[in-house]
């Protein structure tokens, strides 16, 4: 899996070290920092392993452009390294992208699968399109303050001015490569002819004032192509599990104590 081969990707573990091991991976221009709202619930019960994709964070940012099966092949490795054979998992946007690719290519890793505010393929590359170009010509400088205008909604951002400075220093750090390497990866992602093979229990949650990937199409897609899965609707934008951090937290912790 990774037609070029994987990279070592930045890691940090928290919880019980003989706990089942949950795996959490976010968004396009998030670092692994984005899931602090989730620790005190998750690292009750799992030994958490937040990641940061390949162009992000800590990890290594090797030429692009990248696929969703590279950024996957990435996760592999990295659970060989630590020696998990199978694991829970929870992706936000285009870490939910990986856990689909993971939990339809290779069943056999993945436990219970949570998938946030995701799709599986955009119909329309015109707006990946145009963000490429933009970060082409002024590196994500030029992107941070539209993007960040869909993680969260007017009234959230305006209550919580620090949050919203922090999301747009988060994509302002995100190395320019690897943030182009995974857009060109979300613009060619397209995963709905394999939804049907993922047997792993899954949740799917979507914000309702979600402009990114809004319920429909996105998340009715996945749910209408994932055998039993969960659909929950809460009151967010596109970065759910901070806006709705509480409400998240409960069914991420329900889903994965079944």
């Amino acid at each position: 899996m990774g037609e070029r081969g994987s990279v070592a990707l930045h890691h940090v573990v928290d919880g019980p070290a003989d706990a089942p091991p949950l795996v959490l991976l976010g968004s396009l221009g998030s670092a692994l920092d984005m899931w602090a709202p989730q620790l005190p619930a998750v690292t009750e019960s799992h030994r958490v392993i937040r990641v940061d994709h390949r162009g992000h964070g800590g990890s290594p940012v090797p030429a692009g452009p990248y696929t969703i099966s590279e950024l996957a092949g990435d996760v592999l490795a990295l659970l060989d390294r630590l020696e998990l054979d199978r694991v829970d998992y929870a992706g936000l946007s285009l870490g939910g992208m990986v856990g689909m690719y993971l939990a339809a290519e290779a069943p056999e890793r993945i436990n219970r699968l949570a998938l946030m505010a995701t799709s599986a393929n955009y119909p329309d590359k015109t707006p990946w399109e145009t963000r490429i170009a933009a970060v082409s010509n002024g590196g994500t400088d030029a992107v941070a303050a539209t993007v960040v205008k869909s993680w969260f909604t007017a009234s959230f951002a305006a209550a919580n001015p620090d949050t919203l400075a922090w999301a747009e220093e988060s994509v302002r750090k995100t190395p320019d490569l690897g943030y182009l390497g995974c857009c060109q990866a979300i613009r060619d992602w397209d995963h709905v002819a394999r939804l049907g093979q993922i047997g792993a229990p899954s949740l799917m949650i979507c914000g309702t004032g979600d402009p990114a990937t809004p319920e429909q199409p996105h998340g009715a897609t996945i749910a209408n192509g994932i055998p039993g899965i969960r659909f929950e609707l809460v009151d967010a934008a596109h970065l759910l599990n901070i806006e709705a951090a509480a409400e998240v937290n409960a069914l991420l912790t329900e889903h994965f104590a079944d």
